[in-house]
């Protein structure tokens, strides 16, 4: 069953002509988790992290390699900042209209102002497939990492490839 809150990433990524594999599973907190659940998918898991400035001002999305560490500390002056931490859920909710656990590029449907910062590592460029939740950790989706980029090109958010620390 299709639910409200993924069926506007299922019309964007048909609108697009972007395929798709879908898998519904058991509630996922974080991407040890998900490895487990991801059946005949063979995508990169992602890791979407969602970054604030110290003043809250600013936000970033980041969309990495799942089996990656982030290095915030080191991160943070590559986008121009001195200190980055995670941002507050009411923050998230206001920006994505996603909770923790749920976010994913697809987030950026819900921020028509367009004014989260996406960056994503230089490495995924190198996958050939990748897995995100659609706006709920109950169900996964792969989808080209081509058309990944395609897909955040289309939201028109501000957006940088860095090799992330």
């Amino acid at each position: 069953m299709i639910l409200d809150v993924e069926k506007p990433v299922y019309e964007i990524l048909d609108r697009m002509n972007i395929p798709y594999m879908r898998v519904e599973h058991e509630a996922t907190a974080s991407c040890e988790e998900a490895d487990e659940v991801m059946g005949d998918m063979t995508g990169t898991p992602s890791k979407s992290l969602f970054l604030t400035n110290k003043k809250k001002t600013e936000f970033w999305l980041v969309l990495m390699n799942g089996n990656k560490p982030l290095n915030i500390k080191e991160f943070s002056p590559l986008v121009g900042e001195k200190h980055l931490s995670f941002a507050p859920e009411e923050k998230m909710v206001e920006k994505l209209g996603l909770t923790p656990g749920h976010v994913s590029v697809f987030g950026l449907l819900n921020n028509t102002e367009h004014d989260v910062h996406v960056i994503a590592d230089t490495e995924l460029r190198e996958r050939n497939k990748i897995t995100f939740h659609p706006n709920i950790n109950t169900r996964t989706i792969e989808i080209p990492t081509n058309d990944m980029y395609r897909f955040i090109q289309e939201m028109g958010n501000p957006f940088e490839e860095i090799t992330l620390p």
